[in-house]
């Protein structure tokens, strides 16, 4: 029911229940490639319009033909733009006024009148007085405009003043539309992709549909401003003109280029002479005129987003079928050159440069982070933020960091820089602040403590490290309020972690997930990933089945698109919640709960655990993947990591989003290291059949930092902080002098010290290897540290990783020795003495007397010892 009484409606009510009704006052503006395509929403207009015996007054001036039939009953008035603005809009403005209020409208192609006018500018003003008389008569109107054809003078005074706004595209035979604008009303589905089936509108809710569709659709506003004359949009547009003019003659275009791609990859891709030469070798020109129609300013689009869009390629030219495998990417970049532009439009600049010669350099990088969390961007910016969000509609996006120094050879930042979900919700004007508050977020994050010491441990605090970001349509399907893709995780191409002498390290290894890929990097509490050795998928740590059911995954990330948030839900209640979820694809029914249920005639039991057991054996999902790793790391002649997504629609056809990838931080081959075998009980203070993480290692210690689980394991969660502070300063301390191990209870890096010890990487960098005890109270068992950001730092600094079982066959600690010689905390951090009886500064040289003490590890053989040499004829 519109205003005073007037009920009003497109004639199509699944289009007016997507627009939340059609209200008195609206100007609805459609959007088409062709006019043809607006016949099938004018049809049912007309139609509905004389099924009530409504009154329809149409503007008939175009030169397309006329948009009802001539035996319709309506008021038609030919008009003649050719006459004069002002002659033609006085004629509008008086039959508006003639007629009165509650009447139908209907306008020929707009675009025509900027032909007659020669004026888009005049075309907006027109808009701009027609619009707001129509809605004080508290009319609908039907305007179209063809796309392609108008600059910003237009567009923006038409998006700006009318009601509704809504793109009309085809694809394969099928007809979408995406709402763009809706003014004043708002439901959790109107902004999204909709697939029209008869007349019935359905959401487009799986993220490989929605790219594959809008990627194939020219988007005007992504194509260069043709009033740009800066080197930057010359440069893309003379490798346009290139690519159309040799489009059937690959030959001539390449001896044509003269440097051109060249020019180009240094211009917005790479500087890296390794990953340059990779762009060289597997990027066309046409991929870059690609990327810089989806940028957002100018600059390089950073590593992360090099990564992705490298190893896409890599896979497409090795084999066609990798073109329908992968999801389609629809990707925006937002270039290097806006992070200047937002640093130094906020005041920043002089404070950043200021920063390398500050004696208090974390302290000063605080102050600069508050004022970018805090600052604001440039209008014309913003209005292409606005335009990207109106893309992606209401599909969650995650805005991601890709700095220049980001995911190269060498240095993969690995969890230094925020990336940000926004689940996308809301309407226009609340998306735009959300993304921009996720922006913020990313840009600040430079000047966080742990991307500081990062680059301060690595030699790299004087380079110049620009971000530009990554902009991402989040993988996955829309499951009522809950949004998350089927599976996810991280692949390497070198498996480092060997626990059985039936793995091939050189297959590679999947860390995988059930829901969002942030389950496989960072742990957050007492649950479970499942490593997939991929010559052996079947093969796993725990040796029988109630082992495997307790270490399985419990809970699953998501976005909760009521609550705006990335969050967590345990998997019974998403399943629960996701009726359409191929559940069978990713869990196994255990049988004897269903058994036990029957007969206790007990309701709702769930019986699904995630095994994963039907996708790595009835699936090709496996084949897949080894493939994939191994073409990749056969391309970057070194092992490579990777994250992904993969969403089904049967067990044999699903899409893998390849979101990431670059080189693997291994250093040097691994080389056989056989451990000694006359090693006599006595000599031994540590040993481990797995899991052991990194490279074979032989290495004398200097200090052991000991953490007693008997005492830690009773303190309070504020002392167990305090501790991680002791032992960080302590490591760094000693690791600067020489070589040292520690070794504590449950996860070393966790962020919950319920589950381990909370240190971070910056405390302790400069140690030689760590070890971690299961051991500090019932039910913990420390997950391994595969596919973690803190395990990606481990294995870049050369840091050796191993497990401890004590009750466990095959393991053995000896806390007693570890215990009875001198400790050295309260010589070497006074104010730490208190806590002498948990935390053990030991120096190695006190544990056997003129004997040195060596750390032994074979990874591939998952075996390890560290022992006194004395007595054992050398090492």
């Amino acid at each position: 029911m519109g205003k005073n009484g007037y009920t009003f409606s497109s004639g199509l009510p699944s289009l007016d229940g997507i627009l939340d009704g059609v209200l008195a006052g609206d100007n609805v503006v459609w959007q088409v490639d062709d006019i043809s395509e607006f016949h099938q929403f004018v049809e049912p207009y007309y139609r509905y319009i004389g099924k009530e015996r409504k009154k329809l007054v149409y503007f008939r001036f175009a030169q397309h033909p006329p948009l009802i039939p001539d035996d319709f009953d309506a008021l038609r008035y030919n008009l003649d733009p050719q006459t004069g603005f002002e002659n033609f809009i006085v004629k509008i403005l008086s039959v508006i006024e003639e007629q009165g209020k509650g009447i139908y409208y209907l306008f020929d192609s707009l675009s025509g009148l900027a032909v007659d006018w020669y004026s888009d500018r005049m075309l907006g003003n027109f808009f701009m007085l027609t619009c707001p008389y129509l809605f004080d008569y508290e009319t609908v109107t039907y305007f179209v405009l063809l796309r392609n054809m108008h600059t910003a003078l237009a567009i923006n005074a038409i998006h700006n003043t009318a009601q509704i706004v809504i793109d009309v595209y085809r694809n394969r035979e099928t007809t979408f539309i995406l709402p763009i604008k809706v003014w004043k009303r708002y439901s959790e589905t109107m902004y999204m992709l909709h697939r029209r089936e008869g007349d019935e509108f359905t959401p487009v809710l799986n993220s490989a549909v929605l790219s594959e569709i809008l990627s194939t659709i020219r988007q005007p506003w992504i194509d260069f401003n043709i009033d740009r004359k800066d080197p930057w949009a010359e440069t893309f547009l003379q490798a346009q003109r290139l690519e159309e003019e040799n489009t059937h003659d690959p030959e001539a275009r390449v001896r044509k280029d003269n440097g051109l791609k060249k020019k180009l990859i240094k211009m917005c891709m790479t500087r890296d002479e390794n990953l340059f030469a990779l762009c060289d070798r597997y990027l066309e020109i046409s991929d870059l005129i690609s990327i810089g129609k989806r940028m957002i300013g100018t600059g390089l689009i950073g590593g992360k987003s090099v990564g992705m869009l490298l190893a896409r390629a890599i896979l497409m030219k090795h084999h066609e079928k990798w073109r329908d495998l992968l999801e389609t990417h629809d990707s925006f970049f937002i270039g290097s050159d806006i992070f200047y532009t937002y640093v130094i439009h906020n005041k920043c600049w002089w404070d950043r440069y200021r920063l390398r010669k500050s004696e208090n350099s974390l302290k000063h990088a605080g102050l600069i982070k508050e004022k970018l969390l805090h600052g604001d961007f440039p209008p014309d910016i913003i209005e292409q933020f606005r335009e990207m969000l109106a893309y992606f509609g209401q599909s969650p996006i995650i805005v991601r960091s890709s700095s220049l120094l980001e995911d190269a050879y060498g240095n993969a930042f690995s969890g230094k820089y925020e990336s940000v979900f926004c689940p996308n919700q809301g309407n226009p004007e609340q998306r735009l602040n959300r993304f921009i508050t996720a922006v913020r977020t990313v840009y600040a994050s430079t000047m966080s403590e742990d991307a500081l010491s990062y680059r301060i441990h690595r030699g790299l605090f004087d380079r110049d490290e620009q971000m530009a970001l990554l902009v991402q349509r989040v993988s996955g399907s829309f499951y009522d309020h809950l949004y998350f893709p089927h599976i996810a995780g991280v692949g390497y191409s070198f498996n480092p972690y060997v626990w059985n002498s039936r793995i091939d390290p050189g297959k590679g290894v999947l860390r995988l997930v059930f829901g969002l890929g942030t389950r496989a990097v960072d742990r957050h509490d007492e649950d479970y990933t499942r490593v997939v050795a991929l010559n052996a998928p079947l093969l796993r740590p725990e040796t029988n089945y109630d082992e495997m059911r307790k270490y399985t995954q419990r809970n699953v990330d998501i976005l909760d698109l009521k609550e705006h948030k990335h969050d967590s839900r345990d998997f019974e209640y998403v399943v629960k919640s996701s009726g359409s979820l191929p559940v069978h694809i990713f869990a196994s029914k255990e049988r004897e709960m269903e058994e036990r249920a029957r007969e206790l005639n007990l309701k709702n039991v769930f019986p699904w655990v995630l095994t994963f057991e039907t996708l790595l054996t009835k699936t090709r999902f496996v084949a897949d993947m080894e493939e994939m790793l191994s073409v990749l790391g056969v391309a970057y002649e070194h092992p490579v990591d990777i994250e992904f997504t993969v969403n089904f629609f049967t067990e044999d056809d699903y899409r893998i989003n390849l979101l990431q990838c670059r080189p693997f931080q291994v250093s040097g081959d691994v080389q056989q290291v056989d451990l000694p075998r006359n090693i006599s009980d006595c000599q031994i203070i540590l040993k481990t059949k797995g899991p052991i993480i990194g490279q074979n290692m032989v290495k004398p210690l200097d200090t052991i930092i000991y953490v007693n689980p008997s005492t830690y394991g009773v303190m309070s969660m504020s002392d167990r902080y305090k501790v991680a502070r002791v032992v960080g300063e302590a490591a760094n301390r000693k690791g600067k002098e020489g070589s040292v191990m520690l070794v504590g209870p449950g996860r070393w890096g966790t962020t919950m010290p319920a589950l381990g010890i909370p240190v971070s990487f910056a405390e302790i960098r400069n140690v030689a290897a760590l070890c971690e005890v299961v051991k500090m109270h019932e039910g913990l068992v420390p997950d391994i540290s595969l596919g973690t950001h803190f395990f990606n730092d481990l294995v870049e600094m050369n840091i050796i990783y191993i497990a401890i079982f004590p009750e466990k066959e095959g393991y053995l600690l000896d806390e007693k020795l570890l215990k009875c010689v001198p400790n050295e905390i309260g010589k070497l951090l006074p104010d730490a003495a208190a806590l002498k009886e948990t935390v053990f500064v030991i120096d190695t040289s006190e544990l056997f007397s003129d004997s040195r003490v060596i750390l032994h590890v074979n990874t591939v053989r998952q075996e390890g010892v560290l022992f006194s040499q004395k007595g054992c004829g050398g090492e």
